[in-house]
C-alpha cells in the first residue's frame, strides 16, 4: 500500500503546547497527585447569572435550534457596537463593520487565510501568543519575528523593524495589554502602529481581549483617527465576562477588510447557536458594577500570585494588567522548563514556562489568575516547602 502522509502544513505545526501539557496534568490527577493548575487562561468563575438564564430561556423554545448565519444575529452585532461606543468610544457600522467569530483563536486563522498568500511575510512578537505563529503556518505565510524585550518595555523596536523586508510583509500581530508579558497599552504605542501599518501598507492585527482584566482604563486601537483604514481588531467575551467556553469573540474594522474575513469564515462554520448569541447579547449590555465584581476577584488573587512569584525566586513587574502574572527566574536557574517540570513534579503546581511564547521568552515563567483564593494559597504552601527542601 502506498504510504498516506499528511499535508505539508501539518509538519510545520506541533501539537498546541497546553493540549499537550494538560493531558499530562490529567494523567497525573488521575493518579491522585491533585496537581494546582496555574497554566492556562480560563476564567474558573461563571458568567454573569441573566446571561445564563436567558441561554436557558432561548434553548427551551422550538425555534432556536437551527443553522445562523455566519455573520450572526443583528441583535449580536449591535450589541458588539454599543459596547466599543460605551467602553472604547468607537462607532462601528454593525452591518458592515462587525463580524461575530466562534473565537478569537479561530479568527487568527480566518484572518491569515483572508490576507496571505504562500509566502507573504507576517511579523509576529517574540514572545506572543503562539497560535499567531501557527496560524501563519497553515495559512502558508513566512514568518518574520519581531522583538519584545525587558529592557524595552517589551515594546516593538520599530528601528529593528524597519530593517526587515517589509515590501514582502502583509499583515503585524499585536496585542495589549500583552500576553503573556501583562504590558499596558498605550494610545502612543497605537498611534506609532497605525502611521506604521500606513506607511508601509502592512494590516496592524490588534487582538484585545484582556482590556478590562485590571486595567482602569480599556483601550481599542480603533480610537486612532484613521485607524480603520490600516487596522483590524478582535475581543472576546471570554476573559472579561467569564465565557471562555462560549466561543463568543468579534473581530472590527473597515468594510473591505470584513467582507474578506467574511468570504472565509462563511465557508468554515454555519454560524453560531442562537441561545448563546443571546447570552452574549446579554452579557454586552453589562455595566460597570460587573466590570468592578469580576476585577475585585481577581485583585485579591493577584496578591497571592505575587507572594507566588516571590517564593520561586522569581522578580517581576507590578504594573502588568491582565489575567497572568510574567516574573524572571533567578539566575542561577539555567533551563526554565526543567524549572517548571520540577514545581509540577515536586510542588504538584502547573505554571507556564515562557519559552512557549518564543525565545524572549525563555528566561521567564507566566502564573495564571484563574485558580480560586483557596488553591492559590494551597499552591503557595506548596512552593514554599519545596523551596525551603
Amino acid at each position: 500500500m502506498k504510504e498516506i502522509t499528511p499535508a505539508h502544513r501539518v509538519a510545520e505545526i506541533k501539537e498546541y503546547y497546553f493540549s499537550r501539557k494538560l493531558a499530562e496534568v490529567a494523567k497525573l490527577n488521575a493518579e491522585g497527585k491533585d496537581i494546582v493548575s496555574l497554566g492556562i487562561g480560563g476564567p474558573d468563575r461563571p458568567p454573569h447569572q441573566s446571561v445564563i438564564e436567558e441561554l436557558c430561556a432561548e434553548a427551551f423554545r422550538p425555534d432556536t435550534h437551527g443553522y445562523q448565519p455566519s455573520k450572526g444575529l443583528p441583535e449580536l452585532r449591535r450589541a458588539y457596537a454599543d459596547f466599543y461606543r460605551k467602553w472604547y468610544g468607537v462607532e462601528l457600522n454593525p452591518d458592515t463593520e462587525i463580524l461575530p467569530l466562534i473565537g478569537s483563536k479561530e479568527g487568527i486563522l480566518h484572518i491569515s487565510m483572508a490576507f496571505l498568500n504562500p509566502g507573504d511575510g507576517v511579523l509576529v512578537p517574540n514572545p506572543g501568543y503562539p497560535t499567531y505563529t501557527s496560524g501563519t503556518k497553515i495559512a502558508g505565510g513566512k514568518i518574520y519575528y519581531y522583538d519584545l524585550k525587558e529592557e524595552n518595555g517589551w515594546l516593538p523596536d520599530f528601528d529593528a523593524i524597519e530593517k526587515l523586508p517589509l515590501g514582502n510583509i502583509k499583515l503585524m500581530w499585536v496585542n495589549y495589554p500583552h500576553m503573556p508579558t501583562g504590558t499596558p497599552a498605550t494610545r502612543s504605542l497605537y498611534e506609532k502602529l497605525i502611521a506604521f501599518g500606513k506607511k508601509h501598507g502592512i494590516v496592524i492585527v490588534h487582538d484585545n481581549p484582556y482590556s478590562f482584566i485590571l486595567n482602569p482604563e480599556p483601550m481599542s486601537i480603533l480610537s486612532v483617527e484613521g485607524a480603520k483604514e490600516i487596522a483590524i481588531e478582535m475581543n472576546s467575551l471570554s476573559k472579561s465576562h467569564n465565557m471562555p467556553g462560549w466561543r463568543m469573540a468579534m473581530v472590527a474594522s473597515n468594510p473591505q477588510f470584513i467582507e474578506w474575513i467574511l468570504k472565509v469564515k462563511s465557508n468554515v462554520d454555519s454560524g453560531q447557536f442562537l441561545p448563546m448569541m443571546k447570552g452574549a447579547v446579554k452579557a454586552l449590555s453589562a455595566g460597570k458594577d460587573w466590570i468592578e465584581e469580576v476585577n475585585a476577584e481577581y485583585r485579591e488573587r493577584r496578591v497571592i500570585t505575587e507572594e507566588i512569584m516571590t517564593a520561586l525566586g522569581c522578580r517581576f513587574d507590578p504594573s502588568q494588567q491582565g489575567l497572568f502574572l510574567w516574573g524572571r527566574i533567578p539566575d542561577e536557574i539555567i533551563d526554565v522548563e526543567e524549572f517548571t517540570d520540577k514545581i509540577l513534579y515536586e510542588a504538584r503546581v502547573f505554571i507556564t514556562p515562557g519559552f512557549i511564547f518564543g525565545s524572549n521568552g525563555d528566561r521567564y515563567i507566566r502564573i495564571s489568575l484563574c485558580a480560586t483564593k483557596d488553591r492559590l494559597k494551597e499552591a503557595l504552601r506548596r512552593i514554599n516547602n519545596y523551596m525551603t527542601k
